[in-house]
Parts: structure tokens; C-alpha cells; sequence
């Protein structure tokens, strides 16, 4: 089985794209500690790996998560479904590439699911306890800290369901429980560990003094490109926007924040946000694996919001940090929390305004649009950015699917972060997406999102596509008519 899933999960120029750079964990009961670590090497164990214990403490972490959070209800409701209809695989461009059985979404979400009903309800109880079922096992919970770590939490699957389920959220409800047993993928705790407990108090490390330094060159920058005198103001008091981009835009994209921060200059809102010099970065991959990390960013980005009184949060062009901002500070932090805009409705309330003009025919190459998972799926942002695009470009061609049904990048749901996963993100995950890249001719993808930059570009470097991954205020910065 090993030799036909490496086979099967070859990637572009013959490199095996498995699971953890290594074959699936095979259905046995006699892997030894070594072999674990060596298959799930980017896989962070807090504790030494004992595989005999690893059902205790899988059942106290989730009963603990029962019962001082609302997913019980939620859960309760999903077991009480057949959820093996396998509707969802229509809609998998996982397992469309595949073809195994295992990358069923809803097979991911019964190996969760079969462990509440076996050790949560009142009949499982009794088979396990008198009749001697026993189900969960170390096998198991180490199939699902692999399996749930395949998966991109891109929900494009629920779509299809006909009972409703979300799988996407029993994804990460999974990784919550695997994440409070020491079951997380390395990239994501160092992050997080930098973020919340780092110097830097950032994901990427970077020291304030970096930040300010380059927000005062993208400024030299704008001026010599542009004849304009635009500032990144910092630590401004009663403004209307503190402003929260991924903070690897301040190294990776600066092309996008000049194009924010020219088009806040533009729309004649210069003085109406500004930056916070205790709290800078937007990135909570607390999203993708564990909700105590997901509330702790969110307090960060609020304190610091009321720190210097402004009245909302704008996010740059990032996905998952939109999508939690959005969705979970009122949920966490009760009504008081203040709104969030999303950095591509503010522009486009202006545009529609007519305080930002865009030059029609500005960008002459083929563009084309890919809507990240965490704000098009649910329909939240889908015709905003095509609308602006459609004003400036002379050759806009869609992608299909499209908006709500789109394809993920293939990096979603944090996976993009781990770098031992690039052959299986590219040459699994995100080869659907590669071909719907190539079809569609363009020149440039739009891509407002720090995840789907990073998976874009190395998608079309793995697969030879002769294109350029940018946001859309790279282009906006182009288009911007400031006559």
C-alpha cells in the first residue's frame, strides 16, 4: 500500500509528493515510537511519544473541550448522521487527484466523529465499556494527526453535503484536540510561540526598528514612482482604521502595501489610519489549529486597537487573518469588540464613490482572479475585486469554477507554512489548481492573500507556469489615476 501511494502521489518532475515527505501511516498495531517521529517528522511532540498513552490523553482533551466550549452541540448533531454518502468527493480536488478513498472528506471527518460515539454517547459507552469495543487507538489518532494535516480546511466539500456538515470545521476541531496532546505541525508552534510569547510578538520575528525602516522606504519609493508625498503613520491616535496586513507583507509584498497605503492617500484618507508599534501583525494561526491561540491574537489586535482609540480594524490583503478577525472577535470578545473591514470593501466603497479613479486600459496584459477560500466561499468578497479589475485591465479572463466554489490554492488551512509538505501542497493539493492557472493564458494572477501568494508562486514554479502571482493593490498602484 505504501509503494502504490507514493505512486500514485507523485508530483511534477518525478519528486514523490506523501504525506509528511513520507509514505501514509500503514494500518498496523505495531509502530514503534521511531517509526511515528520519522513518518510525521513535522510533527512537534511536547511530551516523548508514548504510543500506549496516546488514547487517554486524546479522550481527556476532547472531553475537556466538550464541556467548556460549544462544540458539543455541533458535534452531537453531526454524529447523529450517516455522513458516508460521499457526496463531498465531487467537490475534493484532493481526492480528484487521488483517487483514494482515504482523502474522502467525509471519511476524515468520521475517524473524529466515530470517536464521539463511541466514547460520548450513551451506546458507545456501553459497547465500549461492557461489550469490549474498543476504538480509538494510537494507530488511529496518528492516522488523523496525518490525515487532518492533508486536508486544506478549504470547505469547498460542505458545499456538496446534503446533511449540512461541515467538515472543514471538524477539521479544525480536530487539530484543536491533537494541538492540546503536543500533535502540531513545527512551523505552526514556532510561529505562534514568536507571536505570542516573542520579543517581536510577530509570526515572521521582525523587530519594530525592520518595520519602520521599510515603511519609511516603501514612502521613498512611492514618492520617486510616483510624485507623492504618502505616509505609513504610526502610533496615531483617534483614526478611524488601525491597520493589520500578514506582517510578512513588511519583507514579501511590499508592492501590495504601497498600493494600500496610495490608495488611502488618494481617496483623500491619509490621516484616517494608521499602524501600532506594540501589535503589527495580522497573521492568527490559531484559525487553523487551536482556539485558545485564536483568541489570544484577536485580544492582541484589540488591546492595541483601543491602545490608540481607533474605531476599526482594517485587514490587508490576507485571507485567514480577514476571516478571523471578521467571524471571531465579537465572538470571543463580546460586542464591545470593534468592526473590521476588509481592505478590498474599504477600496471599493471608494471606488464606488468615485474618490478613487482608476485608468481604464492601465494594465494591458491577460489577468485573472483567484478568490481565496476565506473570503469567497462564503460569498463574503467574490464581485468587489472584479468589478475594479474589469475598470482597469484590458484583458480580464475568469477562472472556472469561480467565487464561492472556487479552487483552494492547495496551501490552505496553514499548510502552506509547512515547508516539508511543498511537494505534497504542490503536486497533490494544488495540482487541480495548476491546471485551472494554465488555462485560463493570464499573465497575472490576483491574489489578495499572504498564503495563496506563497502557494501560488511555488505552485507555478513546480509546474512550470510562466506567470506572476501579485495582490490587487499591486495592481491598483498602477491603475490609480491621481490627476
Amino acid at each position: 500500500m505504501a509503494n502504490q501511494d507514493a505512486e500514485a502521489r507523485s508530483g511534477p518532475g518525478g519528486v514523490v509528493a506523501v504525506q509528511a515527505g513520507a509514505d501514509r501511516l500503514p494500518r498496523r498495531r505495531d509502530l514503534t515510537a521511531d517509526d511515528v517521529q520519522q513518518r510525521l517528522r513535522y510533527i512537534v511532540e511536547k511530551d516523548k511519544l508514548a504510543l500506549d498513552d496516546l488514547p487517554r490523553r486524546f479522550l481527556e482533551a476532547f472531553a475537556a473541550i466538550l464541556t467548556q466550549t460549544n462544540y458539543r452541540q455541533v458535534i452531537d448533531n453531526y454524529a447523529r448522521t450517516t455522513a458516508r454518502c460521499s457526496n463531498c468527493a465531487t467537490a475534493c480536488q484532493i481526492y480528484q487527484q487521488t483517487g483514494d478513498p482515504r482523502d474522502v472528506p467525509c471519511y476524515r471527518s468520521n475517524l473524529l466523529l466515530e470517536t464521539y460515539r463511541r466514547h460520548f454517547t450513551p451506546r458507545g459507552l456501553f459497547e465500549t465499556r461492557i461489550l469490549g469495543r474498543q476504538y480509538l487507538t494510537a494507530d488511529r489518532i496518528l492516522e488523523m494527526a496525518s490525515t487532518y494535516y492533508d486536508c486544506t480546511a478549504c470547505r469547498r466539500c460542505s458545499l456538496e453535503c446534503p446533511l449540512g456538515l461541515d467538515h472543514g470545521l471538524v477539521t479544525h476541531l480536530a487539530r484543536y484536540i491533537l494541538s492540546e496532546i503536543g500533535l502540531v505541525p513545527r512551523a505552526l508552534v514556532i510561529s505562534v510561540r514568536a507571536q505570542l510569547e516573542g520579543p517581536t510578538r510577530n509570526t515572521s520575528a521582525i523587530p519594530l526598528p525592520a518595520i519602520l525602516d521599510t515603511v519609511e522606504f516603501l514612502a521613498d519609493e512611492i514618492r520617486d514612482g510616483k510624485q507623492r508625498e504618502v505616509r505609513f503613520p504610526v502610533d496615531q491616535e483617534d483614526r478611524d482604521y488601525i491597520f493589520f496586513p500578514a506582517v510578512s507583507d513588511y519583507l514579501m509584498e511590499a508592492d501590495t502595501l504601497m498600493g494600500i497605503a496610495l490608495t488611502l492617500n488618494a481617496c483623500g484618507d491619509q490621516d484616517r489610519w494608521t499602524i501600532g508599534s506594540r501589535y503589527f501583525d495580522g497573521i492568527n494561526y490559531g484559525l487553523f489549529y487551536n482556539d485558545w491561540v485564536l483568541e489570544e491574537v484577536l485580544t492582541a489586535e484589540i488591546e492595541e486597537a483601543r491602545r490608540l482609540r481607533a474605531r476599526a480594524i482594517l485587514i490587508g490583503e490576507c485571507g485567514h487573518a480577514s476571516r478571523s478577525a471578521k467571524v471571531f472577535s465579537r465572538a470571543f470578545l463580546g460586542p464591545t469588540a470593534p468592526p473590521v473591514v476588509h481592505i478590498i470593501e474599504y477600496t471599493y466603497r471608494a471606488f464606488k464613490e468615485g474618490r478613487l479613479r482608476l485608468k481604464p486600459g492601465a494594465v494591458t496584459e491577460r489577468v485573472t482572479y483567484h478568490d481565496p477560500c476565506n473570503i469567497g466561499r462564503t460569498g463574503w468578497i467574490v464581485d468587489e475585486p472584479r468589478e475594479m479589475l474589469r475598470a482597469f485591465c484590458a484583458d480580464f479572463v475568469e477562472m472556472t469554477p469561480r467565487g464561492p466554489t472556487n479552487l483552494c490554492c492547495g496551501g490552505g488551512g496553514g499548510t502552506v507554512s509547512v515547508d516539508e509538505l511543498r511537494a505534497y501542497r504542490t503536486g497533490v493539493a494544488g495540482a487541480k489548481k495548476a491546471e485551472q492557472l494554465r488555462a485560463t493564458g493570464a499573465k497575472y494572477v490576483v491574489a489578495p492573500c499572504a498564503n495563496c501568494k506563497k502557494q501560488l508562486r511555488e505552485l507555478c514554479e513546480d509546474h512550470h507556469l510562466d506567470m506572476e502571482v501579485v495582490g490587487l493593490h499591486d495592481l491598483i498602484y498602477r491603475a490609480i489615476d491621481l490627476d
